[in-house]
């Protein structure tokens, strides 16, 4: 019965611990593959909307998405 116990927690701890870390690389993985917005890409959006952005109104977008990250 203990013995029991303690199998069913040694497994729960591994799988956790491997859980983390394969949970870890697949977002390295995305993260890679999707970067995160930078100022190139708002400026090349704003662009395609009609507008000819000026670096004020690019580091307002900026700061507005890392606001929210």
């Amino acid at each position: 019965m203990l013995q029991d116990i303690l199998l069913l927690l040694a497994g729960l701890l591994v799988g956790a611990v491997a859980g983390f870390f394969i949970a870890r690389t697949v977002m390295q993985k995305y993260l890679k593959k999707n970067p995160p917005i930078n100022e190139d890409m708002i400026k090349t959006l704003m662009m395609q909307m009609g507008r000819k952005p000026n670096q004020k109104q690019i580091n307002q977008m900026m700061k507005a998405m890392q606001k929210y990250q």
